[in-house]
């Protein structure tokens, strides 16, 4: 107990520390709406308590400002349907925080034990109350929901709960619990836990009851117990700290992580550390008889034989029967049931009978169907069936266990010598045939006044947008618009300000003043005769191209001799600009998100989009980088169209020196092989995190797809990452994806989905010959 008293006085002596530390005091009587003032910030500007938007209405809580993505820290009375806006936050004089709605409807935020005199939002995320001693009495760090920030424990006793979503804060279906023997776990949110639902555990219990969990500046995540012993590290911390904000969430998947978030930089979100890469292993992840399995390293779920989902949009609800439940009874010699199988997965197993005498699983199935409280039987190799009643949980694919869930469904019994006289079958048939006249005649004439209304609203949507061709501003929902020169000149102020060069011209940056949206707009500079063929290339293709790993074309001009494409701007430059930069370093995960990104984007111009596209010029310059650093494949100017009679390119050598295929030289059918060449290289670059040629390098070293074989040959990958901490079997896998990619044989490289799902693990890789081992047999 007194272990307990010193470890809480000295958190709160901490926290009190930073709260003298510059804070922005909120004093009695003030308030906050959603619509006008709706929150307080924190002296530094970072962390905000107040409204923020949740679903259609707002919600109360600590969130970060101005970065997106995870802004939600901490959140008020989680379960309650979000607020209107016509709601006040009121800091009363009698120090509660009361939430009052316009009809002067009251709910309490937070009564502190004591009388609150002020409030301040810290810069450590920490909302506290004071006291008139300015002590603090209460603090939302003690009451954590599902993130926990840098500088902030997890005490004893206390859990963490997962969010429905992202964007839905309410409680979800997972928890992280710090239990009070010191054992740091991971359970779905059940009212009833036993040890065997745990799903991740520290391996910590034994050693005393005032352990918590805590995250520093440096991203040192550990177990620390009442006397200051470190009892498991599960992050070894020393990252950078300067304008470096890190969380730890339990998230809406059930697998708790490490983020951190550079303020400088203007990222995206990475994750530092995970409980498990397996998003499978959660349990209940899908519902009550439904499982999980995994596809290309994501969790889908699926229903058992016989069941539908309940709701379409929520796994979590599960799934249930799509049949009516009958009497299980035999009778006139039929049977109600049958037994449906589903092989390979795993269940909680809460049997009611046992049988250790079944020999086989039809043995096992015919126990089940003759057993009326028998809805289910899980059948293990060696005999042993284990009946079950319904629902089944916890269900999740493994392909190295030879269990099979056996389950009991309805079927039709088909109807033996039930004669009916003609003459009552006739009445009720005539009855159907004109209820059936009568609705598709309801049908036609409904078909009719739906057509009308269609052709109205369309002529109406072509006069407005005829009627607004002076409005600049970009529509996302229809297709490329067509610009005059002049509002191009406009939107760049007279083609200021450039960004760089492309293919076939200079990109400039614009603005959508209507719309404050910012574009690239790119300016052809080609000859007249050649850039009326490109141009007319990428508008035909691009203005049909959707994926999220391709730029998308917002619109044209097409002004006299004047040709200029607009595109989403991408406010992180290119993969060369972050790639070969010292000052923009990029971690090996990032790297590898970044390659199958890359990879993606090709597959869908290669297989997926409307007719295939090779794209002939795939460099680090020609991969854009978005706010997130998400990487989008740009300039389709090369791209070109296979009609189906057209399977190969003999024109002018497309593509970059260093990145084009061997083919453009030899004058051979060029195919998307090529692309698959020119991502090959740009792999080894983005895993080398170097340029694919390099003559500041000693000579061994200098071209990057012969020292990458040198030393894959030698068993020495690691010279390839010098003074990088990498995942070896994932430096193998990537290397050896890229050396299969840049062999001189295009039809010995495998495709772009062969690519991909190779770089994400679900399929063998065989050793790959050296790169030019094929040419003399060209």
């Amino acid at each position: 107990m007194m272990a307990t008293i010193l470890l809480f006085l000295l958190l709160s002596a901490i926290f009190t520390a930073e709260a003298q530390q510059g804070e922005s005091i909120v004093s009695l009587g003030s308030s906050l709406t959603p619509t006008t003032r709706f929150s307080w910030l924190s002296r530094s500007g970072l962390y905000a308590f107040g409204f923020y938007q949740q679903s259609n209405g707002y919600a109360i809580g600590v969130f970060l400002v101005g970065i997106p993505e995870k802004t939600v820290i901490w959140t008020a009375n989680r379960d309650n349907p979000p607020t209107l806006a016509d709601v006040t936050l009121n800091f009363t004089g009698d120090g509660r925080l009361i939430l009052q709605s316009a009809q002067g409807k009251e709910s309490t935020i937070v009564n502190p034990p004591g009388r609150a005199t002020s409030a301040s939002m810290l810069n450590s995320g920490n909302f506290v109350l004071y006291n008139s001693n300015k002590d603090i009495i209460w603090q939302s760090f003690n009451y954590p929901t599902n993130t926990i920030l840098q500088g902030q424990c997890l005490l004893a006793g206390v859990r963490l709960v997962s969010s429905v979503s992202e964007s839905d804060q309410s409680t979800g279906i997972f928890q992280l619990s710090m239990q009070k023997d010191g054992n740091l776990v991971q359970y779905p949110y059940i009212p009833e836990l036993k040890v065997e639902h745990a799903y991740w555990a520290s391996g910590t219990d034994g050693q005393g009851n005032n352990v918590s969990l805590c995250l520093d500046d440096d991203g040192h995540l550990y177990l620390l117990n009442s006397t200051g012993k470190y009892l498991s590290n599960l992050t070894q911390g020393g990252y950078p700290t300067n304008d470096i904000v890190r969380l730890m969430r339990i998230d809406a998947d059930g697998i708790f992580r490490l983020y951190s978030h550079n303020l400088e930089k203007n990222g995206n979100w990475l994750v530092n550390w995970s409980s498990s890469d397996d998003k499978c292993n959660p349990k209940g992840l899908c519902g009550l008889n439904g499982f999980c399995t995994t596809v290309d390293r994501e969790a889908e779920c699926k229903c058992l034989p016989g069941f539908v989902r309940v709701h379409q949009d929520n796994w979590s609800s599960g799934c249930e029967r799509s049949f009516t439940a009958e009497s299980c009874q035999i009778k006139n010699g039929n049977m109600k049931y049958i037994m449906l199988e589903e092989s390979n997965t795993v269940w909680e197993d809460s049997a009611f009978s046992i049988m250790q005498q079944i020999l086989t699983k039809e043995d096992c199935e015919a126990a089940c169907l003759e057993d009326c409280n028998c809805e289910a039987a899980l059948y293990k190799d060696g005999g042993e069936c284990r009946k079950q009643r319904l629902p089944l949980r916890f269900g999740r694919r493994v392909l190295t266990d030879s269990s099979v869930a056996l389950i009991k469904v309805g079927k039709s019994t088909p109807i033996i010598n039930n004669i009916v006289p003609m003459v009552r079958e006739r009445k009720p048939q005539k009855g159907i045939l004109i209820i059936s006249i009568s609705l598709a005649a309801f049908g036609l004439i409904m078909l009719v006044i739906s057509g009308i209304a269609i052709y109205r609203n369309r002529v109406w949507n072509y006069k407005r947008l005829s009627n607004n061709s002076g409005n600049v501003g970009l529509s996302m929902d229809v297709s490329p618009r067509s610009f005059t020169y002049s509002d191009l000149e406009k939107m760049t102020d007279g083609f200021k300000e450039e960004l760089g060069k492309g293919s076939f011209g200079t990109v400039y940056k614009g603005i959508i003043s209507n719309a404050q949206q910012i574009v690239a707009v790119k300016r052809l500079e080609k000859p007249l005769t050649e850039g009326e063929r490109e141009f007319q290339t990428e508008i035909k293709v691009i203005g049909r191209t959707h994926h999220k790993n391709l730029v998308r074309l917002l619109g044209c001009c097409h002004d006299g001799e004047n040709r200029l494409l607009v595109y989403e701007y991408m406010s992180n430059g290119s993969l060369a600009d972050i790639l070969f930069k010292p000052e923009k370093q990029l971690c090996w995960n990032e790297r590898i998100e970044i390659a199958r990104n890359i990879a993606k984007g090709i597959l869908y111009l290669h297989e997926e989009c409307e007719s295939q596209i090779i794209h002939c010029d795939i460099k680090p310059q020609n991969i854009l980088m978005d706010e997130y650093r998400c990487p989008k494949i740009s300039d389709f100017g090369l791209a070109k169209l296979l009609k189906p009679d057209q399977t190969n390119t003999k024109t002018a050598i497309r593509g970059t020196k260093g990145y084009f295929a061997p083919e453009w030289l030899r004058n051979q059918r060029v195919t998307t092989k090529a692309d698959v060449y020119s991502f090959g290289i740009v792999l080894l670059e983005l895993v080398c995190h170097r340029k694919s040629v390099d003559w500041d390098l000693p000579e061994e070293e200098a071209i990057l797809e012969e020292w990458a074989y040198c030393c894959f040959e030698a068993h020495e990958l690691s010279k390839l990452v010098t003074g990088e901490e990498v995942d070896q079997r994932q430096l193998d896998r990537m290397v050896m994806v890229g050396l299969w990619c840049i062999l001189d044989e295009p039809s010995l490289r495998p495709s772009m989905k062969k690519v991909l799902l190779m770089l994400e693990g679900t399929v063998d890789i065989p050793i790959p010959p050296s790169p030019t081992s094929f040419l003399s047999t060209i």
